[in-house]
């Protein structure tokens, strides 16, 4: 959904609509483009957002990505729950939402989205948006990212087109980190997950590998879903309240 409110330059609406295999509701996605060349620091209080303090003297790219993904949060809080606050920072440096929603933000060189939930109909949502690697390069970090049942199960698919494969992976885990991590404050990794199966239009599946909490244990699986935009993979897992 476009954002309503007017942007600063370095962020224009695209005005994208996104249309999951599996529709969920009340689940708003806000997305935008920008550009950290045309970002001024004086943005960040034109917009009502403050900029934290461990930005202050980082690059405009990472000043651009921080704004443009609170922006989208912003719009998407008030979508879901009515309230268009700035989800805070913890000490973790994951996103801090306020009560009553659940979400998640991401960015990919130039582009940046948030998803909300209402916390009385999802306990997490995870979202991630990837350019797909070129092949060469995707196949030399598929050590880092695919187990050794992944290349198996995937053999083909690696042989045909290796870096949409392993970008699809990479993204998938890490929608899966950001769906996980709020309810186990549990760091894990690459390894500690796996791609079951996906297929056309989008529908995917992932186990874990370890176990995070009393909950979240090894072997437990869970469905994920997929865009291809514009040479771009949007990847999204949604806990919904059991």
């Amino acid at each position: 959904m476009p954002i309503q409110a007017p942007l600063p330059d370095f962020c224009t609406d695209p005005g994208e609509t996104f249309t999951w295999p599996q529709p969920l509701t009340e689940l708003p996605l806000v997305a935008v483009n920008f550009d950290p060349e045309a970002l001024r620091d004086e943005d960040f209080a034109r917009t009502g957002i403050a900029m934290p303090a461990n930005l202050q003297r980082a690059v405009a790219k990472r000043k651009a990505e921080y704004l443009a993904g609170r922006l989208c949060a912003r719009e998407a809080l008030q979508q879901a729950i009515g309230v268009g606050a700035i989800p805070g920072t913890g000490e973790d440096r994951a996103p801090q939402w306020p009560a009553g929603s659940v979400g998640s933000i991401t960015h990919s060189d130039g582009r940046a989205a948030a998803i909300v939930g209402q916390a009385s109909r999802y306990a997490s949502v995870g979202l991630d948006m990837e350019w797909v690697m070129a092949d060469e390069r995707a196949v030399k970090l598929a050590g880092q990212i695919l187990t050794d049942g992944e290349r198996k199960r995937f053999a083909r698919a690696l042989e045909e087109r290796p870096g949409e494969c392993i970008t699809l992976a990479f993204s998938l885990k890490e929608s899966l980190f950001k769906a996980l991590y709020p309810l186990t404050l549990k760091r894990f990794y690459f390894e500690h997950a796996e791609v079951l199966e996906w297929q056309e239009p989008g529908l995917a599946r992932l186990r874990l590998l370890t176990d995070l909490s009393d909950q979240w244990r090894n072997g437990q699986e869970l469905d994920a879903q997929f865009l291809h935009r514009d040479g771009q993979l949007l990847s999204l897992i949604a806990v919904a309240r059991s």
